[in-house]
């Protein structure tokens, strides 16, 4: 699976453009800065909770397994825009807040099912926001969509991840799309919950299918 086609997935699973995507296809190296804002080891451990809560063990390993918090962190450093940035470090206490609302306990403190329910409550939230965002831009008519394309080229304003980031739960969008790229980006991921192949071989236009067979990684 090479890095384009990991991003449509991403894009597809969070109903959004992936946050950093073009970064990403490059190779991530971003001098944006929040004002020397870093992540903590408790920041870390707490994104490893919410990932593992998105993708977690099965007959594979899990993302925390996977130190997806980990990679979270040098992502948001190296990947995304300042106000990005903002956005992501102000999201894990918004979400200690969205637990201690629901279940009177931060994140860390309620069980994995408490957790599955409340990103899975986040999670429709900020994909019904995106779904009516996403309606606005697509009603432009194509001279509209060109002349916005034409500004942000000009000045750098991005009118509609501006709009994305009116969601209130869009932290969690970012979280999500960090879980799914960083897991299936780790040797985890790539190895184990997918089907990996070192050294590829010749073409084979008919290799045989069963229902249930995982995806390829490479």
């Amino acid at each position: 699976m090479n890095r384009r086609e990991l991003l449509r997935m991403v894009s597809l699973a969070t109903g959004a453009v992936v946050i950093g995507g073009e970064f990403f296809m490059t190779g991530c190296k971003n001098n944006a800065s929040i004002g020397g804002a870093t992540f903590t080891k408790d920041d870390i451990a707490f994104l490893d909770e919410v990932a593992d809560t998105i993708i977690p063990a099965t007959k594979s390993p899990g993302a925390k397994a996977a130190k997806v918090g980990t990679f979270m962190t040098v992502m948001v450093n190296d990947c995304y825009n300042e106000a990005d940035q903002k956005v992501f470090h102000a999201g894990i206490a918004k979400l200690n807040e969205a637990s201690n609302k629901k279940f009177s306990s931060g994140f860390m403190e309620i069980t994995p099912a408490q957790r599955l329910e409340l990103l899975k409550e986040i999670d429709a939230n900020a994909a019904a926001f995106n779904k009516k965002a996403e309606a606005i831009f697509d009603a432009y008519t194509p001279a509209q969509k060109t002349q916005m394309a034409l500004d942000e080229n000009k000045d750098g304003k991005d009118p509609k991840a501006d709009k994305m980031r009116e969601n209130p739960d869009h932290y969690y969008v970012q979280m999500k799309q960090l879980t799914i790229l960083g897991y299936f980006t780790s040797k985890e991921g790539a190895t184990e919950a997918l089907r990996y192949l070192p050294v590829p071989g010749k073409y084979d236009g008919s290799f045989p299918y069963k229902k249930g067979d995982k995806a390829w990684a490479t």
